[in-house]
């Protein structure tokens, strides 16, 4: 930006364009000043181009021509009053009074731009794309894919960035808002807090945001910016309306220096002519009765006072404005009429000053450089000086010898004198013994006044009789500083009627005691009071032509006052002007003294050069002249309508507010509001207007696509109803009719675009941003719909507005996702069930996605209206039913794949506490409820008949023997968020629908995946599997209705029951019938298909639990069947084997009966063996036997154990085995109490004995069991028998009831 103060380049650059200007009027012709601003503001083609036509143009030229002409003439007036705008700005910028920069405005964030979005959007796509090298879990991973999904590629988000309304801490507080839940909802882990999880993952956003960027830079250009956004210098303001209104650089600087905005001075004396010029423009609109059309007439006398009123309230506040710096000085604050320019009479004693009211304080600094001329003393003797001011304290500096007196020491001072006197003497020390003083050499005294030279200079000293040295110098510098209320100073000659009474060269200092009063006061030496004094109140300056008979004084002026008149004289002209400029800031008077020289150059057309003398204010009010800005800076303000002024410049500076890079909503920065707000206090522009016009200006912005903060529109609405209706928000009582036809104009135009913002809720404020818009916006418009500011407005009114808005909005929102979805109607072409059907799932998907981000981001918003919020959401549903029932008509009858609608729809739905059960929720329920019915009773028909033939067929391999050599088919995934629904299996009898297959079996692992066997028959298992896929199907439909949901349970828990009840008597069957027709020898081996029997139950009493009981009502009835009949079925499958195995025993027994004491049989063989052993090795007869029967019992034992799942059968059924076999034997024995045992008999049954016994407790069968009396009887009896045969011939050959290592190794 250009300094105010311009350096030399600048000032070469500026004298550059004015020789070329003036240059340039060489056509024989007078240019005026505003002529040539035309030529150097770009007026010049017009000119070329008009010289360049045909002398006869054609009528369209001269038409085209013409228009060319208007629109430069256009182009310029805009110009010049954009220039003169900007005069009025910088003067407020100058010298604010009224106003200040605030400080407690929300600061604005940096706006993102479509560039900053894209490369956001590319950053985190990289990071999904393992791009980076962030390390994140798979949670955080997830939350970014859905914060790229939802918001960051939302067709909504780009339209706001497009429009301005996002800024970079949005799209932060969107994925904090967006991850909170997901961290909510993750497991709780020892030791890490949710909290600590979410602040990591917000720095990992941070760090993704800002991709490669240097934080520290980042955080710099941020400081930097939001401190620009919160203050600005002057220059900076000045630099802000320069582009706001399109003002040049050296446009500026001319303005700048004619205006002398640095001369605070000026500034003030152009403030107070302006406020006289309001004061008089009142009285003139009082006298001449042209006031603005009011609502009542009444209010005419009102708005004199309150322009006075307010042109007072500006006194008072410039009046407050400190004088000095330091604020020293008591301001006496004197009470104003109506007119500045006239003191009322009567209170001339209470506002004249008096000697004492005029204070002045004065900073002085001498510094002593070094004396010249002191010859006399010797090399070696010791000076020094000392300095005071009369009146005040004595200073001395260091000594020095008299070869080398040079110093170079600084003494302060203050003073209240004007014309103070300095006195300096040059003293040595006194070599004699008895001298008690240092000798003086010499001493100076001066008068120095604040106009005095400031650079050292050399005066002659008064030497005393005792230094030889006459011509002694000393060097010295004084500077005296100028306070603050001190406004010029100097020696003039002055004659008066009232005051200086004889034409005598006085010393003057005109003195600012407060803002509006001022004192030409003449001083004598070395007096703080002044001599006398003029109060400037009233009088009017002004150049005067010599006066004769006045000797002294060579440039007269005077100063005029009801016929008093007080004359001056300076010795010089420039001395003169910086009179009369500082006395015409004083007092005030509208009336611009011009100085002779310049009269004498305009007379001349410019021919006569200014003088050389004249001062450098006057060199650039000169210059701006020739540049035509003179007119600008010379308008009395008073004569602008500055409310279509201010109109203008704060139209012109929304738009700059808007198009720079803060994300401002309409917010002006601070300093736009500081400057608007001395503008419109210093020139009277009315805050109704004001705000009407900013109104006005935001609603065509927004009407425009611009995102405009509603909270600011509810501030500017508010003031402007309170106005209209008299209830003085800025103490103005009046109200034009202007003003209150421009409301209601707004107040329609506001009412109607809230409602718009309200349909298109979900577009104006997507995900919720701008923080609180939404809420703001439906407050304001509560407040636009009221009559007055006090009625408010019956809340069934406010309802009805804001419900007809969101019906709008459910049509809206839903022909939107139509439109994303891509859906279009079905004309002219086919569309397939299936297609239709998978588009309504997808239109689906995108109506819970809008329900639940109204219900996330706008909900709290609507508070005051959920139940509207729910009638919103019951209408979008609505219209998504039409297209739903339309695409389910088309369904086939035999198809259920709409199933997976209904769980998408019931699940979001029956989640929500205001729609469950609502008007669409039920219809949804009417459409699938035959559905479901229908589809339950085609499957109890299918698993009915599918058990029935594969009962039949059933070969009763275990599964995992048939699965190894099936081909793998794809059964439905229960592990998807919506199960598929099962397929039925087989066509139904007397139905004439085709039903596909569903698959049987899939691999081992699925099946391992579901239950906890996989041993059980493949019809078993496929029945399970159907009638649990058929209950995780219904229990996943989650209906909503109760008791509707009671009735399905109970009928898929009693056909579950029915079902299993089937299986079980069928596989006890199967079982008895597997059973009889297997051999009854120590043949019989355990096959696997009577353990995957077996397991059929296991697995039926398992999926009996979870199939067949009800969690309520009906207190596990289905259950407690099914379990009776499974246990009763095991029962009697045991008893039949064990029955099994006690006929075979019962087939050894038989075979060794024969061997029974006193039979034939026996005889024979008993002989037989004896004689065939005496030739050859002879078998042990009866140990096959024995050996068969322990093979068969191992086996059996073995194979139950390994192939049967349940433990508890297995136990039970070894109990019953041993008990019963061991009291066959008992029982076989007691029948031969009175034989004795053959040999042959006793070592099979000890064998037997003794191996059932260790094979059972190796299986697990209780002691208690296995030492039962009866075993106790056996194992006696044999003992005695075995003790009986030992004695006999041959013995027992090893064989005992005794326990014995050797023998078990030897049988084994």
């Amino acid at each position: 930006m250009l300094d105010p103060s311009s350096s030399e380049e600048e000032s070469d650059g500026i004298v550059e364009e004015e020789s070329k200007e003036a240059m340039a009027p060489q056509a024989g012709s007078r240019i005026s000043p505003s002529r040539t601003s035309e030529s150097s503001g770009g007026l010049a083609p017009s000119s070329s181009r008009s010289s360049a036509r045909p002398t006869s143009p054609s009528p369209s030229a001269a038409s085209e021509e013409k228009e060319d002409l208007e629109k430069l003439q256009r182009d310029e007036e805009e110009r010049k009053k954009k220039l003169q705008l900007y005069v009025f700005v910088m003067r407020c910028v100058a010298y604010p009074f009224n106003a200040k920069q605030p400080t407690d405005m929300a600061r604005r964030q940096q706006k993102i731009t479509k560039q900053q979005l894209q490369q956001t959007k590319d950053r985190f796509q990289a990071f999904l794309n393992g791009d980076t090298q962030i390390v994140a879990d798979e949670a955080f991973i997830n939350a970014v894919q859905s914060y790229n999904e939802v918001f960051l590629k939302s067709d909504r988000v780009a339209k706001m960035v497009q429009s301005g309304g996002f800024s970079a801490n949005d799209f932060r507080e969107v994925f904090k808002r967006h991850i909170e839940k997901r961290v909510r909802s993750l497991p709780e882990i020892d030791g890490l807090s949710k909290e600590t999880v979410l602040s990591s993952w917000m720095a990992k956003f941070d760090t993704i945001y800002r991709g490669d960027e240097d934080p520290r830079k980042a955080q710099q250009r941020m400081t930097a910016s939001a401190a620009s956004e919160l203050i600005l210098s002057k220059d900076q303001l000045y630099e802000m309306f320069q582009n706001i209104l399109g003002i040049k650089k050296f446009e500026h600087q001319l303005l700048y220096q004619a205006c002398q905005l640095d001369n605070l001075d000026e500034q003030a004396a152009q403030i107070r002519r302006e406020l006289d010029g309001r004061l008089q423009m009142a009285d003139q609109i009082a006298r001449g009765g042209k006031f603005p059309k009011f609502v009542s007439k009444e209010m005419e006398a009102m708005y004199i006072e309150e322009l006075k009123s307010s042109v007072n309230q500006l006194m008072a506040n410039l009046e407050s404005m400190p004088v000095s710096k330091g604020g020293e000085f008591k301001l006496q604050k004197l009470k104003r009429g109506h007119n500045t320019s006239i003191i009322d009479m009567g209170q001339e004693d209470e506002n004249t000053l008096s000697k004492s009211d005029v204070v002045l304080s004065f900073t002085l600094e001498v510094v002593i450089m070094e004396v010249q001329g002191l010859k006399s003393l010797a090399p070696n003797r010791i000076v020094y000086c000392t300095m005071e001011v009369e009146g005040g304290e004595k200073l001395q500096t260091d000594q020095a010898e008299a070869s080398k007196p040079t110093w170079g020491t600084q003494g302060d001072f203050t003073t209240t004198h004007p014309l103070p006197a300095v006195k300096v003497k040059l003293f040595t020390e006194s070599t004699g013994v008895l001298a008690l003083e240092d000798k003086e050499l010499g001493r100076v005294v001066l008068h120095p006044t604040p106009n005095s030279p400031k650079q050292s200079e050399l005066h002659k000293m008064t030497v005393t009789k005792a230094c030889p040295d006459q011509d002694l110098k000393i060097k010295l510098a004084i500077r005296m500083d100028k306070p603050q209320n001190m406004k010029h100073c100097g020696y003039l000659w002055a004659f008066g009627k009232n005051v200086w009474k004889r034409w005598k060269k006085r010393f003057f200092v005109l003195v600012q005691v407060s803002q509006y009063t001022f004192a030409m006061c003449s001083y004598r030496e070395k007096k703080s009071e002044p001599q006398e004094l003029l109060q400037l109140d009233g009088y009017t300056v002004d150049y005067s032509d010599p006066q004769p008979g006045l000797d002294g004084g060579r440039a007269f002026f005077n100063a005029v006052k009801e016929g008093d008149t007080v004359m001056f004289a300076s010795d010089d002209e420039q001395d003169r002007i910086l009179w009369v400029q500082a006395m015409y800031r004083a007092t005030g008077q509208s009336h611009k003294p011009v100085p002779p020289t310049q009269v004498q150059k305009l007379n001349s057309k410019g021919g006569a050069s200014a003088q050389m003398d004249a001062p450098i204010s006057q060199f650039y009010a000169d210059r701006a002249q020739k540049h035509g800005m003179d007119e600008f800076i010379s308008a009395n303000p008073c004569s602008f309508d500055h409310a279509s002024l201010f109109e203008m410049v704060q139209r012109l500076t929304l738009d700059h507010r808007l198009n720079d890079t803060f994300c401002c909503l309409g917010w002006f920065s601070p300093g736009q509001v500081f400057v608007l707000d001395e503008y419109c206090a210093r020139n009277g522009v009315r805050g109704c207007h004001r705000h009407l016009c900013y109104l006005r200006d935001l609603l065509e912005r927004a009407e425009s696509g611009a995102i405009i903060d509603p909270t600011l529109l509810h501030y500017s609405f508010a003031f402007c109803a309170s106005h209209v209706h008299g209830n003085r928000p800025d103490g103005l009582s009046t109200v034009k009719v202007d003003e209150k036809e421009r409301f209601e104009d707004i107040k329609e135009r506001l009412r109607v675009i809230l409602e718009n913002h309200i349909v298109n809720f979900r577009y104006c404020f997507p995900f919720g941003r701008p923080e609180g818009a939404l809420k703001a916006t439906l407050s304001l418009l509560e407040r636009v719909l009221m009559k007055d500011i006090v009625t408010p407005v019956p809340p069934e009114e406010v309802k009805g507005v804001i419900r007809k808005c969101l019906e709008q909005a459910a049509q809206l929102n839903y022909q939107r996702i139509k439109e994303y979805a891509k859906i279009e109607e079905n004309v002219g072409r086919l569309v397939t069930p299936a297609k239709k059907l998978e588009e309504t799932i997808r239109l689906a998907e995108l109506v819970i996605e809008v329900l639940q981000q109204n219900q996330e981001h706008h909900a709290e918003a609507f508070a005051w209206w959920t139940d509207l919020m729910v009638e919103h959401a019951e209408n979008f549903l609505a219209l998504y039913a039409i297209d739903m029932d339309a695409a389910l008509e088309i369904q086939s009858p035999e198809s259920w794949d709409s199933f997976p609608l209904f769980q998408l729809l019931n699940d979001f739905l029956r989640m929500d506490y205001h729609l469950c059960n609502g008007k669409f929720h039920k219809h949804l329920q009417d459409l699938y409820a035959p559905l479901v019915v229908r589809y339950v009773d085609l499957m109890e028909s299918s698993i009915a008949q599918s058990i029935h033939k594969g009962f039949d067929r059933e070969s009763w391999e275990p599964v995992k023997s048939l699965t190894s050599n099936l081909p793998n088919v794809n059964l439905p995934n229960v592990n998807l968020q919506i199960p598929k629904v099962p397929n039925l299996p087989v066509p139904v009898a007397g139905l004439s629908v085709n039903l596909p297959q569903m698959p049987s079996f899939s691999t081992p692992s699925w099946m391992a995946a579901i239950y906890d066997s996989d041993n059980g028959s493949g019809t078993s298992e496929d029945l399970f599997w159907k009638l649990d896929a058929l209950q995780t199907f219904i229990r996943d439909l989650h209906w909503p209705e109760e008791e509707f949901a009671k009735h399905l349970e109970s009928r898929i828990k009693l056909m579950s029951s029915n079902m299993i009840e089937n299986c079980v008597k069928r596989t006890r069957m199967a079982f008895e019938s597997k059973l009889a027709k297997s051999s009854k020898t120590t043949d019989f081996r355990i096959s696997p298909t009577l353990c995957t029997m077996f397991n059929v139950m296991v697995d039926a009493k398992d999926q009996s639990a979870k199939l067949c009981a009800m969690e309520m009502g009906q207190e596990k009835q289905f259950h407690s069947q099914i379990d009776e009949l499974i246990e009763e079925s095991v029962r009697d499958m045991i008893q039949l084997l064990v029955a099994k195995f006690v006929a075979i025993l019962e087939g050894v027994l038989a075979k060794i009966s024969r061997y029974d004491e006193g039979t034939l049989f026996s005889s024979f063989l008993s002989f037989t063996v004896k004689a065939a052993s005496k030739y050859v090795d002879v078998p042990k007869p009866g140990m096959d036997v024995a050996d068969g029967y322990v093979t068969f019992v191992r086996h059996s034992q073995d194979m139950l154990r390994d192939k049967v799942n349940e433990e508890v059968y297995i136990e039970r059924l070894f109990d019953q085995w041993y008990t019963a076999t061991m009291n066959l034997l008992g029982t076989w024995l007691t029948e031969r109490m009175d034989q004795q045992l053959h040999v042959y008999q006793l070592k099979i049954l000890i064998r037997i004995t003794k191996k059932k016994y260790r094979d059972f407790r190796l299986q697990g069968v209780l002691d208690s069991t296995l030492n039962s009396k009866m075993y106790d009887t056996v194992r006696n009896r044999l003992t005695v028998e075995e003790a009986t045969a030992s004695v006999r011939e041959g013995g027992m050959q090893g064989i005992s009831m005794k326990d014995s290592d050797e023998e078990d190794e030897e049988d084994d």
